[in-house]
């Protein structure tokens, strides 16, 4: 037979007692070793280090009445035993770094001790089978058995009488990817997985997340859909708020996040709460966050950690619950190298971090997009917008062919999308309203000759150009023309490598085109001085 690892928490109230008198009460982790026909051979006990007394002394115990009985400690640390991500971290580091023997040992994890957020963390955890094992439901002896061991309970989540549970679960996980995608049925993998994960860290986690991807990409968009996940799922109270942090400039850039006391600087006539307060228990999104002064840099950081901050002008602090998101189409870690972003903040923001893929690099989306902003432009304009079968393919086989560049993301797609239902006679688009919108997006992205030229000049010089065989001068041209399109190199590297990726086991994109650029003596920045636009 395998031999029983019980793993659970301390009971910090519950298998507390100093005096013998402690023996006539139900102690869960001490009565768990007391019942004769079950024999423990390890008790696996998280604990937090004030509470080492108190293990000293139920380890002693356990040891009095089950010297079989193998006691191992494990610290955990968790400021707050409520905060679901926090809990839910610490069991998750445990789980990946215990070394878990399934086929020798059977695992039973104790859902007694510990707070309720550490129950449903312990849940999720055998759930998602982090944790090989079955769950441990222990009570208290009725009053007839005073002084017994009480009885426990076993729960067994790959029985199919739990399968229920299981498809509650999954219902709800579903739900909440068709929340954050809008009920737009994307095709594409990159995008769904990262949704996926998004949902989950969404519903588990208050940690900063932080939205990376080109202009356009969609960050507000997916940044507002999760704090509406949230705030169903009854995680946060507060207000969504939003800023972009490039229309913060000056002395107005601290006032405008922390607030300001009357009279802190002229022209403050009135006391302003600022953005922060504003989002209290709630969620306040910073798209394009590596535009933020130094100053208000070290500032944010502080509020993040400690949820206090002084207003502007002001010496006494204020406080504010609130949720960061984070946006930027900056490569921040080139930021900290070129000292325009604090290395400390983005360490901090950098815990859950997302690359949202251009629309150029989710060509199979675009069609259920087009449905989704149709849909939208019916209800704005209060009558039905539709393609003719016709127009409707002549449009999807351009959006979706290497001649649409979309490089302003989802901003031209629903540019697009309004000026033909805008133009749409009876609500029907038709073929030349078709064409015209061709030529039109066509003529936005064309880039002039002499651009081109430029292009090559702020990277190679004339006689580098002239050196090289007109089909690798032709390659570079199109690599430079999307790393100057991309926010990062990765980024670049996706979008260029999209299909050999998928067939390696280890994608390293950034590697690969670094060097294929060294192999012309570029680097990233010198590619990144773009031409001037016309």
């Amino acid at each position: 037979m395998k031999k029983i690892v019980v793993i659970g928490f301390l009971g910090t109230q519950l298998d507390a007692g100093i005096s013998s008198a402690r023996w006539e009460r139900w102690r869960p982790t001490i009565d768990m070793t007391r019942h004769e026909e079950l024999v423990i051979s390890r008790l696996v006990l998280l604990y937090d280090r004030h509470y080492q007394k108190l293990l000293q002394l139920v380890h002693a115990d356990i040891a009095a009445i089950s010297p079989e009985t193998e006691v191992i400690p494990y610290q955990v640390n968790i400021h707050d035993p409520w905060d679901f991500g926090e809990v839910y971290a610490a069991l998750f580091d445990f789980s990946r770094s215990y070394p878990f023997t399934p086929e020798q040992e059977e695992y039973w994890v104790h859902l007694t001790t510990g707070t309720h957020v550490a129950q449903i963390c312990w849940f999720l955890m055998v759930e998602t089978r982090y944790i090989p094992g079955i769950l441990l439901q222990t009570a208290p002896p009725s009053r007839a058995n005073i002084g017994k061991p009480g009885k426990y309970t076993l729960i067994d989540l790959d029985l199919s009488q739990y399968d229920s549970i299981a498809q509650r679960f999954a219902h709800a996980h579903n739900e909440a990817i068709t929340l954050l995608k809008s009920g737009i049925s994307t095709g594409n993998s990159t995008f769904n997985l990262l949704i996926n994960e998004v949902e989950q860290v969404a519903v588990r986690s208050k940690a900063p997340m932080l939205l990376m991807g080109p202009t356009g990409a969609g960050k507000s968009f997916l940044a507002k859909r999760i704090y509406d996940l949230k705030k169903a799922r009854h995680q946060i109270t507060g207000a969504f708020v939003e800023i972009n942090c490039a229309t913060l400039r000056g002395e107005g850039a601290a006032s405008t996040l922390f607030g300001h006391v009357k009279g802190a600087f002229t022209g403050a006539l009135h006391e302003r709460a600022g953005l922060l307060r504003c989002a209290e228990n709630g969620l306040l999104f910073l798209d394009e966050i590596g535009e933020l002064g130094l100053d208000e840099q070290a500032m944010l950081l502080r509020a993040i950690e400690e949820k206090r901050f002084y207003p502007v002008g002001s010496d006494q602090e204020v406080s504010s619950n609130f949720q960061l998101m984070a946006g930027t189409h900056r490569d921040l870690r080139a930021e900290v190298d070129n000292g325009k972003f604090r290395e400390d903040l983005l360490a901090r923001i950098n815990l859950w971090t997302y690359h949202l893929p251009s629309l150029a690099q989710r060509r199979e989306d675009i069609e259920p997009n087009l449905d989704y902003l149709l849909t939208q432009q019916s209800i704005e304009l209060g009558h039905n917008i539709s393609f003719n079968k016709e127009a409707r393919q002549l449009y999807l086989e351009y959006a979706t062919s290497s001649k649409a560049h979309w490089r302003g993301n989802f901003r031209d797609l629903v540019a697009s999308i309004t000026r033909l239902a805008t133009l749409a006679e009876g609500g029907r688009i038709g073929i030349s309203q078709v064409n015209h919108e061709i030529e039109r997006l066509a003529s936005a992205w064309q880039t002039p000759p002499a651009t081109q030229a430029n292009a090559q000049d702020n990277s190679l010089t004339s006689e580098q150009w002239a050196e090289l065989d007109l089909f690798e001068r032709l390659q570079l041209q199109a690599v430079i023309r999307v790393c100057q399109d991309c926010s990062s190199l990765s980024d670049a590297g996706r979008s260029l490598f999209a299909i050999s990726r998928t067939q390696r086991s280890v994608a390293n994109d950034a590697d690969r085109l670094r060097k294929y650029l060294a192999k012309f003596g570029l680097t990233w920045a010198n590619i990144q001085v773009k031409p001037p636009s016309f």
